[in-house]
């Protein structure tokens, strides 16, 4: 038997009514509830002798118990159908600012043409962004390539960002994420602003554009640009450092993830001198990146050791994956450039954010609003919780975000 209460939510609804039920002794076998702007809807399973459970006594009661409260309640059988509902197969998270009624039509009318079932629907966000996140259930088949195109679709079409992932325990299991620094981590290119410094950065800015694209060799960009910065002074790396500006929400994302016990990690084709101090200030456990050659105290244009391409990237991913004994599927990757494919491709999930349409194309989830902390969402961790976190800790606030 199915008991439903809906109506305003106030306390002592749940206490009456299972007073009531346990003085007829049925059986306990399922509990729900939901407050939604506080209009309670509380579903109550319980099994008992026919002449219990359908007789009028019971019945009788409970509705005097919740009527008495100025709640609706409906009885009705619930034979043969299962105690608990089958999990999930897959998550939809859909982040706009804002999503219209228009757009998040257009995700549900996709979704029921594909015989996809939305079986839960929550808010994860209101600021800086809105957010919502849909669990559903993808029939077998093809069902989840279609699904996984239409949500691309939309997603273009209608001005949001979606993300589709499997609804497992894996999905809750992450532990390791790295990040790309220039225009991820932080905001503009540290190879730009050193140019600046020579008078090269329009060249500069010109090759990374045609490298992130993935039109140019990272190794041979990496070497043109650099090349450009010979004879420059050491000392400007530490004032270029001085000068970097986090990605909004790269703190409030960080600080959230230690506290869930991630390990977090700075993959980057930029430099290690400027990395570093960085790196130290965020508490990074892992920092791989390139190493310019410094001769006498001006640079030479070249650098040293390993180069961190696309490839090596990606290898420094697995590294950092083993030094810390997590799993290639527990670990996250962000970035925004063709270099960054192999990296995203080889995590568990990857996320393109702000990115070029050649990393788009093969991420897990693309982002393109300019916080970073909106990874934390993908990632089903709820603006909620993360301001929770921070009110006791004392470092809760808001920036006012211009429209």
């Amino acid at each position: 038997m199915l008991i439903t209460v809906t109506g305003p939510d106030q306390p002592g609804v749940t206490s009456a009514l299972f007073e009531v039920l346990s003085r007829h002794n049925v059986e306990l076998l399922n509990v729900e509830q939901v407050v939604i702007r506080s209009r309670l809807t509380l579903g109550v399973l319980v099994a008992g002798p026919d002449e219990v459970a359908g007789g009028a006594a019971l019945h009788d009661e409970v509705r005097l118990a919740v009527q008495g409260f100025g709640l609706d309640v409906t009885i009705e059988p619930s034979d043969g159908l299962p105690v608990l509902r089958e999990p999930s197969t897959h998550t939809i998270v859909v982040l706009g600012r804002p999503i219209s009624a228009e757009a998040f039509g257009v995700v549900a009318r996709e979704v029921a043409a594909l015989g996809v079932n939305i079986d839960f629907i929550r808010g994860v966000s209101d600021y800086p962004v809105t957010g919502l996140e849909l669990r559903v259930s993808v029939p077998a088949g093809n069902a989840y390539a279609q699904l996984q195109a239409a949500m691309a679709r939309v997603a273009v079409k209608e001005g949001v960002d979606i993300a589709l992932e499997d609804y497992s325990l894996s999905r809750r299991a992450k532990r390791l994420i790295v990040f790309d620094v220039d225009s991820t981590l932080i905001q503009g290119e540290v190879i730009e602003m050193l140019a600046h410094r020579v008078g090269a950065h329009a060249a500069v800015a010109e090759i990374t554009e045609a490298a992130m694209r993935g039109e140019l060799d990272f190794t041979e960009s990496l070497n043109r640009r650099v090349a450009t910065l010979a004879g420059l002074p050491a000392k400007v790396l530490e004032e270029v450092g001085e000068q970097i500006e986090l990605t909004p929400g790269a703190r409030t994302t960080l600080r959230t993830l230690r506290r869930l016990g991630f390990h977090c990690g700075i993959v980057s084709g930029g430099f290690r001198q400027v990395i570093e101090p960085l790196a130290h200030e965020l508490e990074m456990d892992f920092v791989a990146a390139n190493e310019l050659e410094i001769v006498d105290g001006k640079l030479t244009g070249r650098v040293v050791g390993q180069i961190i391409d696309r490839p090596g990237k990606a290898k420094a991913l697995r590294d950092f994956a083993h030094q810390a004994g997590v799993p290639m599927e527990q670990t996250v990757a962000v970035g925004d450039g063709a270099n960054d494919i192999d990296m995203l491709t080889a995590a568990g999930l990857g996320v393109a954010f702000n990115a070029k349409p050649a990393l788009r194309e093969v991420a897990d989830a693309s982002i393109s609003h300019p916080y970073l902390d909106t990874v934390l969402f993908i990632l089903g961790i709820t603006r909620g919780e993360i301001e929770a976190a921070d009110a006791r800790d004392g470092l809760m606030r808001r920036v006012d975000i211009p429209d």
